[in-house]
């Protein structure tokens, strides 16, 4: 079987998360949001967690009390200001049934093989062990998406990384086998003061363009994509963009879980009911 080419370059991405490292504190807004909602909804469960995976670590700002956490980042920077390990998230080292809680805040939309890594988020956990993640979802950015396709309209290039729906997010999570599947959309809006300005954020959230084959910009490219943007403005001087963060919930299966009911199991015909008088 011929391998499936990878759509992010992996090398590039290692590269950019490491220049990114050094000046995240200044572009870590959108994680912060990420990493709260992830707590508000680690809050509604009353189970305490132990052993706790982060992975897509950052600057290890998700810090539960009285767990261990193991950290994982695909750059070296992160990956070793964290004291963690440096590697994808589609091919993690750590054995089967190692954690009861796995976190990932604004990773999962850069992952080669996010079915495979959403299956192995499953496998490292325990039986009735929670997976929380968070990640850029479909619709976001469209101020910047619109601006590069005006830009460029007379050579159109791939700049923007393809996004996922919340709707195609809680199918992985059942094909991936997680009990319990839950996949819900936030939004967040941002203004900018310029295209420049959204750009230097991409770049300290090590999200710029990472897909392979890309192409190098024409020389006026960035110039009309800028004053497209700058046309977007509103009285303010500035323009909106709209983030949808999508987060999953699901739960490694056991047999204490909530079960389906048998298929044929009902007490009550849907005809009869149909079919009866009303009170």
């Amino acid at each position: 079987m011929t391998p499936v080419p990878d759509i992010f370059d992996r090398a590039a991405r290692r590269r950019r998360r490491d220049r990114a490292a050094p000046i995240f504190a200044n572009h870590d807004f959108l994680r912060a949001a990420m990493i709260e909602g992830i707590v508000d909804r680690l809050a509604s469960v009353t189970r305490a967690f132990t052993e706790v995976l982060d992975l897509g670590c950052f600057d290890a700002a998700f810090a539960p009390s009285n767990a261990r956490v193991a950290r994982l980042d695909a750059g070296f920077a992160f990956a070793a200001a964290a004291h963690g390990v440096q590697a994808d998230e589609d091919c993690l080292p750590f054995g089967d049934a190692t954690f009861d809680l796995v976190v990932s805040a604004g990773v999962l939309d850069q992952v080669n093989d996010l079915p495979g890594a959403l299956s192995l988020i499953r496998r490292v956990l325990r039986p009735d062990g929670l997976f929380l993640g968070a990640f850029v979802g479909a619709g976001s950015l469209p101020a910047l998406r619109s601006t590069l396709r005006s830009a460029e309209a007379d050579r159109p290039a791939a700049r923007l990384h393809p996004q996922i729906d919340v709707r195609s997010a809680g199918d992985l999570l059942v094909r991936a086998g997680f009990a319990l599947p839950v996949a819900d959309v936030e939004t967040l809006d941002i203004r900018y003061r310029s295209f420049d300005s959204a750009i230097d954020d991409l770049r300290g959230m090590a999200a710029t363009n990472l897909l392979s084959g890309r192409e190098p910009m024409a020389r006026q490219t960035p110039r009309r994509a800028a004053d497209d943007y700058a046309a977007m403005a509103d009285a303010d001087g500035r323009t909106t963009e709209r983030v949808a963060i999508v987060y999953l919930t699901g739960w490694a299966p056991d047999a204490s879980q909530p079960q389906p009911a048998r298929r044929g199991s009902a007490t009550a015909s849907l005809a009869d009911a149909l079919t009866s008088p009303p009170r």
